[in-house]
C-alpha cells in the first residue's frame, strides 16, 4: 500500500494518521510544534490539545453529540478512546481533563509502528496521497497556498472561557448540582439575585473589550459580551439560565445562574461554562469577579480570541472530503465547516477511510445521509448551500423517519438506531 501524508496533529489529524496507520498504511504526520506554535495553543509538544472548552458534549445517543460519538466508536475513533480514558465529571457531558488526553492520544500516535512524525511547517500544497487537516490556526504560510489551490478561504475568530481554580471559589454562595440532578453534583453554580444580575450585566456589556480587525465572529463561539448586548434578558435565557436550579440557601431558582465544569480529574480547575470573551484581561477579573461566589477567583487562563480559517467547502469538496479537482487529497477537521471537536475529528476519519479504499482499489459508497457523519459530508459538499458557514451535529440534519413519532425523545432513539444500524451495514461494506 502506497504511503500517505498527513499534515496537521489536532484532532482530525490524528484520527486520520491513527485510521490510516491501522489499516496497515504508512504515514508521514508533518506537525510544526513545537518549532512553531499557534497563538492558541500552549503546549509545544502534545497533539490534539484542546484549545477552548474541554467538553465533547452531551454523551446520550438520543442527543446529536451523543450520537456522533456513538457513531465514531463503531469507526475505531482513537479520540473517543482517549476521551472515555480521561473523562472528568461533567453531568451529562463527556468532559476531559485536557491534559491527560491530549497525551493519551499524543502517546497512542508517537508509539505507533505505522506513523512518521515530522516536525515543522508545511508551506507548500501536497502533490498526492495526503490529508491535510491544519484546522482553524492553520498557518499563514500554508493558507496561502491553499488559498491558491481551493479559490480563497474565509475567516472569523473563535473565543475561550476563562479557567478559574476550584479553591479559589466562595462556597458560602457557590453549590454543586448539575441541572434537574442530571449526572450528578458536577457543576460549580453561581446563583444571582435580580439585583446583582443587574449590576453584573451592566459592567459586562460596558467592559473593554480587545479591538477586533475585521473578521466575523461565528454565531457558535459568540464572545459573552457581545450576546449580553443583544437585550438585557439575552444570557440570562442562554448561559445563564437559572432553569433546573435550586439555590440551597433559599431553597428557590436563582434569578439567574453562571456554572463551572471540571476542567481536570483532579477538579482543582473549572472553566466557566459559555464565557468565551474577548474582554481585556483585566476586565475580565474586574467584572468577572462581580459574579457570586466568584469575588475571589485566581485564573490560570483568560479567555482568549484566535483566528479561525475554513473552505467555503460546497465549492471545492466531494463528499468524501475530497478535492474535486484532485481526489488523491483530501481535507479533514475543522477546516472543512464541521464546527466542534467531535464533528471536526469525524472528518478524519471517514477522509482516511475513504483515501483508504482508494488505495487499494476500491469504491466505497457515501456514508448513509441517515448518520450524523453522513449528513455532515453531504452539508459540507452540498454545492446548493450559497451562504456557507459552519455548522456542528444536529437532529435536524437527518432525514425524517418513515413513521411519525411525536414524543421527541422517542423519535431521536428510533433515529440514533437506524443511524446505528445503517452505519454498521456500511462499514461491513
Amino acid at each position: 500500500m502506497e504511503e500517505t501524508t498527513v499534515i496537521g496533529g489536532g484532532l482530525a489529524g490524528c484520527e486520520a494518521a491513527f485510521t490510516l496507520a491501522n489499516a496497515g498504511c504508512g504515514v508521514t504526520l508533518c506537525e510544526m510544534k513545537p518549532r512553531k506554535l499557534t497563538p492558541a495553543h500552549k503546549s509545544p509538544d502534545l497533539f490534539a490539545e484542546l484549545v477552548c472548552s474541554n467538553s465533547l458534549k452531551a454523551a446520550r445517543v438520543n442527543t446529536a453529540s451523543g450520537l456522533l460519538k456513538a457513531e465514531m466508536k463503531l469507526l475505531g475513533s482513537l479520540v473517543v478512546e482517549a476521551a472515555e480514558s480521561c473523562s472528568v465529571a461533567a453531568g451529562g457531558a463527556l468532559a476531559v481533563d485536557r491534559d491527560k488526553f491530549a497525551g493519551y492520544i499524543t502517546n497512542s500516535i508517537k508509539s505507533h509502528k505505522n506513523i512518521k512524525i515530522v516536525s515543522e511547517e508545511t508551506v507548500t500544497f501536497p502533490a498526492k496521497n495526503a490529508i491535510i487537516a491544519t484546522g482553524p490556526l492553520t498557518s499563514d504560510r500554508f493558507a496561502a497556498a491553499i488559498a491558491k489551490k481551493c479559490g480563497g478561504a474565509l475567516s472569523f475568530y473563535d473565543a475561550a472561557a476563562p479557567i478559574v481554580t476550584k479553591e479559589s471559589v466562595d462556597f458560602s454562595t457557590a453549590f454543586f448540582a448539575s441541572r434537574y440532578g442530571k449526572g450528578g453534583d458536577d457543576y460549580i453554580n453561581c446563583p444571582f439575585t435580580a439585583e446583582e444580575y443587574d449590576r453584573f450585566y451592566n459592567e459586562l456589556i460596558t467592559a473593554e473589550s480587545v479591538i477586533q480587525h475585521g473578521f466575523d465572529v461565528y454565531e457558535g463561539c459568540m464572545p459573552v459580551e457581545v450576546l449580553a448586548k443583544r437585550g438585557k434578558d439575552s444570557v440570562r435565557y442562554g448561559c445563564m439560565k437559572p432553569v433546573g436550579l435550586t439555590d440551597p440557601r433559599t431553597g428557590k431558582r436563582p434569578y439567574a445562574a453562571v456554572q463551572l465544569r471540571a476542567e481536570n480529574a483532579d477538579g482543582s480547575l473549572y472553566n466557566i461554562v459559555g464565557f468565551q470573551t474577548n474582554l481585556r484581561f483585566g476586565e475580565q477579573e474586574r467584572v468577572f469577579r462581580m459574579i457570586p461566589g466568584l469575588q475571589n477567583a485566581a485564573f490560570t487562563r483568560y479567555g482568549v480570541m484566535h483566528r479561525n480559517t475554513f473552505l467555503d467547502s460546497p465549492k471545492v469538496l466531494n463528499h468524501d472530503f475530497s478535492l474535486r479537482d484532485a481526489d488523491n487529497i483530501f481535507f479533514a477537521g475543522q477546516i472543512t465547516g464541521t464546527e466542534g471537536y467531535c464533528e471536526s475529528a469525524v472528518g478524519g476519519i471517514i477522509a482516511a477511510k475513504f483515501l483508504l479504499s482508494r488505495l487499494v482499489g476500491k469504491e466505497q459508497p457515501p456514508l448513509p445521509a441517515t448518520t450524523m457523519c453522513g449528513s455532515l459530508a453531504r452539508f459540507i459538499s452540498d454545492e446548493s448551500n450559497l451562504r456557507f458557514q459552519p455548522i456542528g451535529a444536529a437532529m435536524g440534519l437527518l432525514p425524517p423517519l418513515d413513521t411519525n413519532i411525536r414524543d421527541k425523545a422517542a423519535r431521536y432513539e428510533k433515529l440514533a438506531a437506524r443511524s446505528l444500524s445503517d452505519l454498521t451495514n456500511w462499514i461491513n461494506i
